[in-house]
């Protein structure tokens, strides 16, 4: 047909394609497919002669994996990569299809899903759309030959019966297997919610269930492997000839302990397959270690080298094929000390098997905590794939901490102890063992850095002249729906950062010791662009920021735009599905289907079919739709609030799940943190990262009594007559609120602009949570480790006729933190900066007064001493 119309030169004509040989991509289909874009106009460029790919010829690059060396280096050159479906859907349909439903990333979970739904209440229906399109996946109105799953909560539409009468391949599924995996950010197997018997609707939750091999753990499940083993594709004992080291220089650290005689055989296979050992890290290309510190770690990881432990050395050895450090959790150096925070935690496992088991307690261990086969009333947490099982039952009595492996492997992976608050590290889908997503989270590199090798360059290793731009998160994306702060819940006896859904005020507050003395920098006197610009510097001084194109921005904000539409309806979904019958049956089935109806016996009937899209592809073309009622109109949103220490809900899910909904029908939205407020609620004076953060951002801040009033009497009153007021607190904190909000409302969010703030890694209550209070003030937040470099550019003190300007740190007084207070100070004076180490209640004060100023009594030296 493409012939026949002209366009058999043309579909691929602006292409030029290279792609990348793998397991998933064969020789032979690479042929295939190079023959078939070059008879449609496309160039096809062959890799060089070091295996490395043409980056600054090609357009696309065709890869069913993303491991590959230069994959970081190709998105970052904003170069698609695509799987080679790609190229066969865009032949099919004579026209270059979508890019994003054949991404080859794996947290893109529903690439290759087509989803079409049948009698999903719309407010539903465009929940789950818009969630499954953002991670990968696609629509598709009418029932087609493409369409991989429908989305029913019963098998009587008519659309799930066409398709079991013409004997479609498409999986029908209930809206439940969709919102799990939404909560996990995993794809998890669909068996359990197949119509027309969902298993999840008719087994015992508690009911055994087949223990999953680790499929994702293969050569990953130990840091430090005992021997190598035995390749892949070896025949009858011989090794085949490795082609994976060919020009490549390797280097091993001294840090690895292995023999000599064991490191003459890596020697061996190395130069067998065309590569050589090296002792110069600079001379390099593949650094292997068994830490993640050291000088010659940081000198290869600020040159951009791939950094893999022996764990990966062996991989590659045994598979013969190239696969990320950072892909995998133990591929990659190990923490010498640990995890922050990990240290005392004793951890079980339950309900894992096999290499799942073995990993996880390499991982445990990795992150400094101890492992324990046995669970006793001392250890302080479970890791369990299911929610039923002894252990689990012990840990409910004894009040241990229970989460599945998403837990560890994102605390690792961020190294940082994430919160157990985040739901999806305590989600347990009801007919599902969580081992079988086990081994899928990869380093986020950012964190990576900005812990171990601060300021250093974050690009590809092979230089490249063409404009380095960001790439999309889709991992971001799919946390989206679980977003909460990451800091653990911690207590001392003054004010500390309390996690958001706190709903007691902290004792005691700090001791004043004399007014406050005004610093030199004043909340209505910022400083000018060019002195903020000149104190602090991310990376190195002459790097060129990253930029991203109008297009993918463009796309992104209308994702964001859409997905941000639809956050009430995704509430109510997700508050819907957890409904449960007197019976003590789930909410779903055909008892659903048949209450929402009467739910919604008002809505208008629509009898008019859609039209084919595609006559070639169509199945029920010609059959008329059942009428179809609209829902009737919520009332417009008049009042965007986020609730902060509201005690009305606390241990009963069902009467939030009642007040939110009779709230939204009087036109109040309860929105989460993050999204832009009206009002910011709280019961008193409370220092959570919610108050602290909506507070920098101008929300009037008013008694959670409004909000009690509203839902006792069916009616708003204005807010405003209930405006907070806690005159104890404010008497403790020295400050008056309605003078903060005014000053908030002044400063909109400036507050702090421009101003530099450090803080330790291992601070209390972690980073994250002071990371976000001090940029939404405007400051410019570092981590500073024992291995940051300096940060900030040297000047003399003649470019500042004012004098120095101030410098902080966030810090607490315990003996790791004491060794970096002189190398910050050091480091500020040789900026011409005044160094202050300070009590992070210096932020937290500054940020509730909203007033930008400074006392001797926030130094760590008097702060820790008067406390």
């Amino acid at each position: 047909m493409a012939d026949q119309d002209g366009t058999a030169g043309k579909l691929f004509s602006l292409c030029v394609f290279t792609f990348v040989q793998s397991k998933e991509l064969s020789e032979t289909l690479i042929q295939e497919l190079s023959q078939n874009v070059t008879k449609y106009g496309a160039e096809v460029c062959q890799p060089k002669r070091d295996g490395s790919l043409p980056l600054n010829a090609a357009t696309h690059i065709i890869s069913n994996t993303i491991d590959f060396p230069q994959y970081m280096e190709a998105t970052s050159m904003m170069i698609p990569v695509i799987k080679s479906s790609w190229i066969q859907a865009s032949l099919a349909k004579n026209r270059q299809v979508q890019i994003r439903p054949h991404s080859p990333d794996p947290r893109m979970i529903f690439s290759d899903v087509v989803l079409s739904c049948a009698d999903i209440p719309e407010s539903d229906k465009e929940s789950i759309i818009g969630a499954t399109m953002a991670l990968g996946g696609t629509d598709s109105n009418n029932l087609t030959k493409l369409v991989t799953h429908i989305c029913a909560l019963s098998m009587d539409h008519p659309k799930c019966q066409m398709a079991q009468e013409k004997g479609l391949r498409c999986k029908i599924v209930l809206p439940h297997w969709f919102d799990d995996c939404f909560k996990l950010g995993k794809r998890i197997d669909d068996a359990p919610y197949l119509l027309p018997d969902p298993e999840i609707l008719r087994a015992h939750p508690g009911g055994n269930i087949p223990i999953p091999s680790g499929q994702h753990l293969q050569g990953a499940t130990s840091a430090r492997p005992d021997f190598i083993p035995t390749p892949v594709d070896s025949e009858a004992g011989a090794r085949p000839k490795l082609t994976i080291f060919h020009e490549k220089k390797v280097m091993l650290s001294s840090d690895l302990s292995i023999s000599t005689r064991l490191k003459d055989i890596v020697k061996e296979l190395i130069s067998g397959g065309g590569g050589e050992l090296t002792d110069y890290v600079d001379d390099c290309d593949w650094f292997v270690c068994h830490y993640r510190d050291g000088d010659n770690y940081i000198r290869a990881a600020y040159a951009g080298k791939h950094i893999g432990n022996l764990s990966w050395l062996y991989h590659l050895i045994t598979h013969n094929a190239w696969t990320t450090p950072t892909h995998r959790l133990l591929h990659y150096p190990i923490p010498r000390n640990g995890i922050p925070g990990f240290k005392d935690l004793r951890i079980a496992v339950s309900n894992y098997g096999g290499e799942a088991r073995i990993y996880l307690e390499n991982l445990i261990t990795a992150s400094g905590a101890t492992y324990t086969k046995t669970m006793k009333a001392d250890n302080t947490h479970l890791i369990t794939a299911r929610s039923n099982s002894e252990k689990c039952d012990a840990a409910r009595d004894w009040n241990i901490s229970m989460a599945n492996h998403l837990w560890i492997e994102e605390s690792y992976a961020k190294c940082q102890m994430q919160s157990l608050t985040v739901s999806k590290y305590t989600h347990f889908p009801q007919r599902t063992n969580l081992g079988e997503v086990i081994g899928q989270t990869m380093f986020d590199v950012d964190k990576l850095q900005a812990m171990y090798y601060p300021g250093g360059p974050r690009k590809p290793s092979s230089a490249s002249k063409r404009k380095r731009k960001t790439s999309d998160r889709a991992e971001e994306e799919a946390d989206a729906d679980n977003s909460a702060d990451a800091t653990g819940r911690h207590t001392r006896k003054d004010f500390d950062v309390m996690q958001d859904d706190d709903v007691e005020v902290a004792d005691q507050s700090i001791e004043e010791s004399g007014g406050p003395r005004p610093a030199k920098r004043r909340v209505t006197s910022f400083a000018t662009p060019a002195r903020e610009q000149r104190h602090v510097r991310a990376g190195k001084e002459n790097e060129t920021p990253s930029t991203v194109s109008s297009s993918s921005r463009s796309a992104k904000e209308k994702a964001r735009s859409r997905l941000s539409g639809l956050v009430d309806d995704i509430a109510l979904y997700e508050k819907e599905k957890k409904r449960v019958l007197k019976d003590g049956q789930p909410w779903g089935g055909k008892r659903a289907a048949d209450q929402i109806e009467k739910k919604h016996l008002n809505r208008r009937s629509v009898s008019s079919p859609a039209p084919p899209s595609d006559q070639d592809d169509e199945v029920a073309a010609a059959t008329k739709r059942p009428a179809r009622k609209t829902k009737l109109a919520l009332k417009q949103i008049e009042a965007r609030v986020i609730l902060t220490g509201f005690k009305r809900w606390v241990n009963d899910k069902h009467k939030e799940d009642a007040d939110r909904r009779k709230l939204r029908e009087m036109g109040i939205s309860v929105v989460s943190d993050g999204n832009v407020c009206d009002y910011l609620v709280a019961p008193q004076l409370v220092r959570t990262v919610k108050f602290l953060r909506n507070l920098s951002r101008g929300a009037t801040v008013v008694s959670s009594s409004w909000i009690e009033t509203c839902l006792d009497t069916g009616e708003v009153p204005p807010p405003t007559d209930y405006l907070l007021k806690d005159k104890e607190n404010e008497q403790r904190m020295g400050l008056k609120l309605q003078t903060s909000v005014a000053r908030a409302a002044a400063n909109k969010g400036r507050l702090l602009r421009g101003l530099p703030i450090y803080c330790t890694a291992s601070i209390k209550n972690g980073t994250e949570s002071y990371k976000v209070i001090a940029e939404d003030n405007g400051a410019q937040f570092l981590v500073y480790g024992p291995r940051s470099g300096s940060t900030i550019k040297p000047t003399s003190p003649d470019e500042d006729p004012d004098g120095p300007d101030p410098v902080y740190l966030l810090s607490t007084a315990n003996p790791e933190e004491k060794k970096l207070w002189k190398k910050f100070e050091d480091m500020a004076r040789q900026g011409n900066m005044e160094p202050r180490v300070v009590a992070s209640d210096w932020l937290l004060d500054v940020v509730m007064k909203q007033e930008l100023s400074f006392d001797k009594k926030y130094l760590v030296t008097n702060f820790f001493n008067n406390a």
